[in-house]
Order: structure tokens, then sequence, then C-alpha cells
């Protein structure tokens, strides 16, 4: 792989590896990149892999190349600004703190001054303390709020400008794949000019993109500007008419959950879209006429005018993406009665990336699984892109087992409840607990959660209980415990050892048939689209899942997918040619003997 990748920079033409648990893929691409001495950014869609890149991979790798190189080569992690604690807002938090703080909060407000006069880099993500949501929102800024660092007092000491010029000046910038969106969605703003990108994780690219590249409204995001507003704008009316608004919006929005949505043809909604754009105008003048009157005059009551002019600039922008609607895009209504959102997404993001990504950088793309037609949906030509699978150094026919119980029931069964609640027991009791079960939905997870923690012994984790990392380091701490989880947890979690010995998933992981976006890209295939969407996404996903099971030479045990069309359906061959080449078995008691074995 680290010679495809050198290969690759030297003749600028992209580089697509599948490159399997084990095979040391980040070092792989690592090396010939040092080596280069090429500008590169590397963008991944984990905190973990840009933690892990940040503090461990790069350092180690610079190290040991350092000599080699006769130079010292340099690297920087860059996040989006509101991961960083903005000196401005701290301030102004310290002068005249939110209404809703509770004494607590105050305390907080200042623990974080005091932090701020320590840290190097102002990254919350490293502040040592539980920081509530509310005092976070309160000293950070979006990229739609902030006013720039030349017109805010504390830009010279920004934390986030001093990142972004840490960013400028390294051979390497390690960043999200989101923002690393963001910069192609900005023509090229955020981040420095670079020579390379290494896009890991490449098989959420498209997902990514299109969010990236998506425009959302929500009453919520409505309630916010009417806040941002009113700490300027003394206008009572003005913010009536924003609540009114987000009321408006959210009545008609609820009636369309997980639909699409023609705006020429639904004209209550539209006239909600422009009754709020109005009130925004109608803020954003007040806002002008403020400034150009010079009135004001303390500082921290200017900032908060930049940032409200900012964005509120911003939201009239978004109401007119909706507005002006257009061939090409997807507008739909997400979220929950409680929290709905309007989202308008491209239908596809291939275009969009070769206009901006393909031809201006050289691209390695990585990842355990790359989906079959992965090229073809985020717009990679067959012609300047090479394709390579260096598999794993796993012996996964001797170290693991996939098992399909034929015989239970479809997921369309009504016993289907009572057949895994059955299967997934004997399973665990079989491994001694040290299981995770993967469910794709939160209906199944939290049901059979409760059954097996009334049956067995053991205890019984469940995903949502504890935060994320408290939750997988008490899995691994307590061998005999089970973790319950969803989707987020098919992939990112590396657990090595007897700890994680059987991984369960319920079903195979389609995605949901009533996906609005999903829906209308399906429509444009027609009957080539359960073979182009649905058939990839999911062998993807079961592909990540299983991938769990075994993270060093040492590890073993089982897959069980609790599904019988993996093996009754035509489909099902595509979906194990995916997955590691583990033994096969239909047989329960073959599945027994092999865990005795390994944990014996």
């Amino acid at each position: 792989m680290a010679e495809s990748v050198a290969s690759a920079l030297e003749s600028r033409r992209h580089l697509v590896v599948q490159a399997g648990t084990g095979t040391g893929k980040t070092l792989a691409y690592l090396v010939p990149l040092l080596a280069s001495k090429k500008r590169a950014v590397i963008a991944t869609v984990t905190k973990a892999l840009q933690d892990q890149l940040a503090t461990k991979d790069l350092p180690h790798a610079c190290i040991a190349l350092a000599a080699h190189l006769k130079r010292k080569p340099t690297w920087a992690v860059l996040k989006g600004r509101s991961n960083y604690l903005c000196l401005q807002r701290l301030d102004e938090q310290r002068d005249q703190p939110s209404l809703d703080f509770s004494t607590r909060d105050s305390r907080t407000i200042d623990e974080l001054h005091h932090w701020s006069n320590e840290t190097d880099d102002g990254d919350l993500d490293r502040y040592p303390l539980v920081l509530p949501a509310n005092v976070r929102r309160s000293v950070t800024v979006t990229t739609d709020e902030c006013p720039g660092a030349a017109r805010c007092p504390r830009g010279t000491e920004c934390f986030a400008e001093k990142a972004r010029k840490r960013a400028a000046d390294a051979e390497i910038v390690v960043v999200n794949t989101h923002l690393y969106g963001l910069h192609l969605m900005s023509d090229g703003q955020i981040l420095p000019e670079h020579d390379v990108v290494v896009i890991d994780e490449a098989h959420q690219l498209e997902d990514v993109i299109s969010d990236v590249a998506s425009a959302s409204l929500s009453p919520r995001r409505i309630q916010n500007l009417s806040a941002t507003v009113g700490a300027v704008i003394a206008d009572e009316e003005l913010c009536k008419q924003f609540m009114r608004s987000a009321d408006e919006l959210a009545a008609e929005l609820i009636s369309f959950l997980d639909q699409r949505i023609a705006i020429e043809s639904e004209q209550g909604l539209s006239d909600v879209l422009g009754s709020t754009r109005s009130a925004a105008a109608d803020a954003l003048a007040a806002l002008g006429a403020i400034e150009r009157g010079k009135t004001i005059a303390d500082e921290p009551t200017r900032q908060r005018l930049l940032r409200a002019t900012v964005e509120t600039t911003r939201f009239i922008d978004t109401i007119d993406r909706f507005l002006m609607g257009g061939r090409g895009v997807v507008l739909f209504a997400e979220g929950t009665p409680e929290r709905p959102t309007l989202r308008l997404s491209p239908l596809q993001i291939d275009h969009l990336l070769r206009a901006t990504l393909w031809s201006q950088h050289t691209a390695i793309l990585t990842s355990a699984t790359i989906p079959r037609n992965l090229t073809n949906r985020i717009g990679l030509s067959d012609s300047e892109t090479t394709m390579l699978d260096v598999g794993s150094p796993f012996n996964y026919e001797e170290q693991g087992m996939l098992y399909c119980p034929v015989g239970i029931a479809d997921p369309r069964n009504d016993r289907r409840d009572a057949a895994v609640a059955d299967e997934l027991e004997r399973l665990i009791k079989a491994a001694g607990g040290r299981t995770l079960a993967l469910f794709t939905t939160v209906r199944a997870m939290r049901l059979h959660a409760n059954t097996i923690a009334t049956r067995l012994p053991f205890r019984v984790l469940v995903q949502d209980d504890m935060p994320r990392a408290a939750l997988i380091d008490s899995f691994e701490r307590e061998e005999s415990s089970c973790l319950f989880a969803t989707s987020s947890f098919f992939q990112g979690i590396d657990i090595p050892g007897r700890t994680l010995s059987l991984v369960v998933v319920d079903k195979i992981p389609f995605p949901r048939p009533d996906d609005p976006l999903l829906e209308a890209r399906r429509e444009t295939l027609g009957k080539s689209a359960f073979g182009e969407i649905d058939l990839p996404r999911a062998a993807t996903m079961l592909a990540q899942a299983a991938g769990r099971l075994i993270r060093n030479s040492h590890d073993r045990g089982v897959v069980a997918v609790l599904d019988p069309r993996l093996a009754n359906k035509p489909y099902g061959r595509e979906l194990l040619a995916t997955m590691p080449p583990f033994r096969r078995s239909k047989h329960f008691t073959e599945v027994a003997d092999f865990l005795s074995q390994a944990l014996s």
C-alpha cells in the first residue's frame, strides 16, 4: 500500500485502497506522504482517528523518519471554529452573564476563564471538566456568527485563528471530513493550499459531502436568531414575529416528517418561509441602521451587533436557497415532532466533487470497506483512478466464525422479537457475556437489552445510558459485560481481546426505504436502485460491524447475523463477499464449540 501511495503521489493519479483491519494503513499513507515533501490534508470522519493521528501515528512516523529525511516534519490539527473557546464571548459572559445561567453555570464561566490562561490551543474537547451544552454554546461561535479576526478585539489572541495559522505552516494538516467538505463548499477558503488529500474512512465520503452541501432550517434556528438579534435590538414586535415564524414552521413541518416536499405546491410552507425571511430582512435593516448610526459605545455590544449581522445575513441566504429550489435538489422534512427540520440536499454530489476536489488535488482514499460502486457515486473516473485491495494480515478462517441461523424468523414475521431474544440468550450464554450486540433500530436495542438483563446474569450496557467513551471503557474493563448499541457503533470501536468475543447483528442493515433523499435517488436509477444504493450501503455497514471482532492476530470469536436472508436470498452472496472470510456455519452447536475452544 505504501508503494502504491508513493506511486500515486509521483504520477498525480488518484488511488482508492481497501485495507482491512490490522493492515497498518495509517502508516502506509503517512510514510510516503512525509517522504514526498508534498503538502497534504488528511480528512477522517471520527474524532478517535483524528486524535490517534495527532497523538500517536504522526509523532511516531515523524520521529522515525526525521534522520532519513534530514528535516523535522511538521503537522497540525484543525477543527471547526465552534470547537475552540471564543475569548471575546467568554469576556462578554463574565461581564454580562446569560439570563438563563445558574450559579453553577457562572462558576463554570470563571473556571473557563482560568483555563483560557493555561491552555495552548483552546480546544474545548480537551477541557478537563464537564461543560454544559448551554455554557459551551455561549462561549463559542460558529462560522455563521464570527465577524472575523480583523473586526474582533480579541482577534490577535483567537484560538481558532491560531489553529489556522499553525495549519498554514504545517506540511500535514489533520481535519474532520466535514470540515474538509466546508472547505470545498467555500471555494477553498478554510484550509491552506495543499497538493494531496487523504480521505480516511472513505466509505462515508458521499454522505458527509451530501450533508455539508445541504441547507437546513428549524424552529430552533429561528429562535436562536431571535435571541442573537434581541441581544442588540430591543424590539418586542420583531421578537414576537420570529417566535410566530418558529411556531408556524414547526406546525407545517410536523405534517411532512420523513416526506419530500414540492415547495411550489405547498403554499402554507412558502408563506411561512416568506414571512420568516421578511422578519430577518427587518432585523438586518435595523442592525444596519444601528451600525451606520455609530451609537454603540461599548465593545461587547458592538461585537454582538457584528455577530448578529453575520448570522442574519447567512440566515437569509439559507431561506433564499429553499425558496429558489431548482433541479438536482431534494427538499424534505426530518427529525421528530418535537424537533423538526427542513432540509435541502443535492440529489447527487459527483459533479460537485469533480469540480472542487478531483480536478484540483491528488487524492488517496482508503477504508477497511470500499463499496463496489464508490468511485462512480463520488465522480471518480476509471481513467484517472487506481484501485487496490491489500487485504488483511489476519487469518480470519482460523480466528473467526460467521453464524447465520437460517431457521430464525424473517424480520417481517410476527414471531421475530421472540425468536431474536431466544437466539441472543443462547449465544451470549455460550460466550459468557463478552458481546457487542448491534441493532438497526433503537426499539429493538432497548427491547432485547431489557430481555437479556432479566434472563442472564451478565451486566448489560446500553447506548445512551452513559457517554460513549465511558460506555466503551466500562465494557472493556468488565470482561463478562454486554454492550447493546445501534448504527453509530457499527464502526469506530476498537476493543481487542476476550472482552469482545461475540458480535451480533440483529438484521441486514439496509437503509430505510422511506428516507426522502435516498427515495429520490432510487427514482432516478429505476430498477437498478437496489443494486446501486441499498445493497452497497447494507454491505458496507455489515462489513464494518463484522470488523469489530478481530482486531489483532490473537483475537478469536463469532459474528452472528440473525437474518435468514443472508443465507437464503440471491443478494446474500454480495453481502458475504464484502465481509471478512470467516469460516461459516448455520448450526448453533458448531458456534458453541468454537466459542468454548476460543475462550478456554
